[in-house]
C-alpha cells in the first residue's frame, strides 16, 4: 500500500504494508539510520521521532497511523547538527555508549517546544521512559537546561 508523508520536510511516498512500524520505514526504506531500535515495545525511547511535533515511539507506530503527517527524525532536527540540544549534549559530554542519545535528544526537543524553560520536574516527567544504560541522566538534565538557556531553538 502506498502512504504519503513528509519526513524531515521532504514529501515521500512509501509502498509498504499498513502494519509496518514507522521505525522500519525510516531506517530501511528511507535509509535514515539515526533512529535506533531498542526494545520494540515502546519502553526504552531509543526510537523516538516527532510526529506532527509530538515525541512518538516509532517502533510501535504503524505506518498507517502517520499517513499524511509530518515526521521529524534526528537527521531532520538540524541540517548541520547544531541544534542547541545537539551542541549542549556535546558540551556537557552526555554520551557514553551513545545508543539511547538520539531518542533522548528527540524527547528533549519536544519538551523544549512545550516548555522553553523547563523545571527539573518537567524534565523528569517528559524524559521518563527514555532509558539510558550508562546512567547519564544528570548530564542529560544539565544539557537540557543548557539548551533551554538558548531557548531550545536552532541557531
Amino acid at each position: 500500500m502506498a502512504f504519503n508523508l513528509t519526513v524531515n520536510g521532504r514529501a515521500v511516498t512509501v509502498d509498504v504494508p499498513a502494519d509496518v512500524p514507522l521505525l522500519w520505514v525510516i531506517r530501511e526504506v528511507l535509509n535514515l539510520p539515526g533512529t535506533k531500535y531498542g526494545c520494540g515495545m515502546s519502553i526504552c525511547g531509543a526510537c523516538t521521532v516527532h510526529v506532527n511535533g509530538v515525541a512518538t515511539r516509532s517502533c510501535v507506530t504503524e505506518i498507517s497511523q502517520v499517513k499524511g503527517k509530518q515526521i521529524t527524525t534526528i537527521e531532520g532536527l538540524s541540517a548541520d547538527g547544531k541544534h542547541p540540544l545537539q551542541r549542549a549534549w556535546m558540551e556537557v559530554d552526555v554520551p557514553q555508549c551513545g545508543y539511547c542519545q538520539v531518542g533522548q535528544i528527540m524527547s528533549a526537543a519536544a519538551l523544549l517546544r512545550e516548555y522553553p524553560n523547563p523545571t527539573d520536574a518537567q524534565i523528569s516527567e517528559s524524559m521518563d521512559g527514555n532509558l539510558c544504560r550508562c546512567g547519564t541522566y544528570l548530564r542529560i538534565r544539565e544539557a537540557i537546561h543548557k539548551a533551554a538557556a538558548g531557548n531550545g531553538r536552532p541557531s
